[in-house]
């Protein structure tokens, strides 16, 4: 189907998110989600449900949470029957000139989208049940096994809306579309989903925005599926602005086909707790991923980065690109896997890993990590943690800039080479703003 889905909720159920409305994480919470939807999507369900009982809450002993206290419970949240008052257009929404169509999803349940008259955009929930459902099943949970975690669990079984982007064969869309994903009911768990096809020889960009209020207790587990055919292309923009008591841990599974290319961005520096779970899979012959980031934690903070870049097809490509800084007692960690197929010959691989140290307090656990199994490859990685070179400070100095002027121009220009890769131009101003204003209020206040 071209053009917008219709939304799957009536948005007159907007309430203002009374206790008493959320509902528990339970076999009646499913029953809700596994009614009136497709078959496959019902099975599914039933089957993460399975896995979502059996699996416990992460703790900070195992592996994959090493360095993180998560501090909550998914039991001690609930599910909205109707979504909470969506938050006004702020200033980064304002920047984004001219989008080629917007959609926003709050509390996991997606309102009425721009009609796109060369893609199919809108909710998900209506598209399972439109003529796009099957290819929609073919894409939904990729690269996320439903076993990952009980976050992915919960999201399979318990999420029910979001947004899906189809873009048929052999067409380009000249600008981004734009998904605005917020979480605004406190004591709330959401699970939005944004499914991206873009199918053989088509390309297409994609914003997609998370926010919430400062000062609410929520968590939000939102996660990504992209699946791109035989020679398509996709720019994806991922720009994390939780409030500051948001907790989220979301997934994004990319599954990359011949001659194909991600151009993958993400900026993190809202939240109390972040997590983002990436695995890109490049499939197909000659398919490549270039993914780039940038993160700032402040006060407690915790960012929490998990990547694996797993190498398939012949002659496959990317590049992995990360900055990251850090000032109170912030933490920011990195764990980034490329995983080198047998039959993955002439892979060309490399991770980067750059961490600024701002504060005594604040620390940084940076691994990468390479498991090859071909022998005809070039791949590699770095890694550093550290405070402001002091050697820049001084000449900076000498060239008349005080003190913490010249520490503001090191952290400016430090992010920017990071910034200066993200594909949509539209973006790098106001995340260089935001870093910006949180490295100046620290120095304001005395905490770097």
């Amino acid at each position: 189907m071209i053009g917008a889905l219709r939304p799957s909720i009536n948005l007159r159920s907007l309430y203002n998110g009374v206790d008493a409305f959320l509902k528990p994480l339970d076999v009646t919470a499913l029953r809700r989600a596994t009614s009136d939807v497709p078959g496959w999507l019902s099975e599914l369900r039933r089957r993460a449900y399975d896995h979502f009982e059996k699996l416990t809450m992460p703790v900070s002993q195992e592996e994959a949470w090493k360095y993180v206290d998560l501090g909550f419970d998914l039991a001690d949240f609930g599910l909205v029957e109707g979504p909470g008052t969506p938050q006004p257009v702020d200033a980064f929404l304002a920047s984004i000139g001219d989008p080629a169509g917007t959609l926003s999803i709050v509390d996991g349940l997606a309102a009425a989208a721009t009609d796109v008259k060369r893609a199919s955009f809108g909710s998900l929930a209506a598209a399972a049940g439109s003529e796009v459902g099957q290819r929609l099943a073919e894409s939904y949970g990729a690269g996320v096994a439903v076993d990952r975690d009980i976050f992915a669990a919960a999201a399979q079984a318990f999420g029910t809306d979001g947004a899906y982007i189809g873009v048929a064969s052999g067409i380009a869309l000249e600008r981004p579309l734009l998904v605005d994903v917020q979480a605004v009911t406190p004591g709330a768990v959401s699970f939005p989903r944004t499914v991206i096809n873009v199918d053989d020889s088509s390309q297409a960009s994609v914003i997609v925005y998370y926010r919430s209020p400062d000062r609410d207790d929520l968590i939000v587990v939102p996660d990504v599926d992209v699946v791109l055919g035989t020679n398509a292309h996709l720019k994806l923009t991922v720009v994390q602005h939780w409030g500051d008591a948001t907790r989220a841990v979301s997934h994004l599974g990319a599954r990359i086909g011949r001659d194909a290319s991600l151009h993958l961005a993400e900026a993190g520096l809202g939240s109390r707790l972040a997590r983002l779970d990436l695995r890109i899979d490049l499939e197909g012959r000659g398919s490549s991923a270039n993914i780039v980031g940038v993160y700032f934690g402040e006060r407690d903070q915790v960012l929490d980065y998990r990547y694996l870049m797993h190498h398939a097809g012949l002659n496959t490509r990317s590049d992995m690109f990360l900055k990251g800084a850090v000032e109170d007692d912030a933490l920011s960690v990195f764990t980034g896997l490329i995983r080198i197929d047998e039959g993955a010959q002439r892979t060309d691989a490399f991770q980067t890993n750059r961490n600024l140290l701002l504060s005594d307090g604040a620390s940084a656990q940076s691994v990468p990590t390479l498991e090859i199994l071909a022998d005809d490859i070039r791949c590699g990685h770095g890694s550093t943690v550290g405070p402001l070179d002091a050697g820049q400070r001084y000449y900076l100095m000498s060239r008349g800039l005080d003190g913490p002027r010249a520490d503001r121009l090191q952290v400016r220009g430090f992010f920017q080479e990071a910034l200066n890769r993200f594909p949509e131009p539209d973006v790098v101003a106001p995340l260089r703003r935001w870093i910006n204003e949180k490295y100046i209020a620290a120095q304001a206040e005395g905490r770097v």
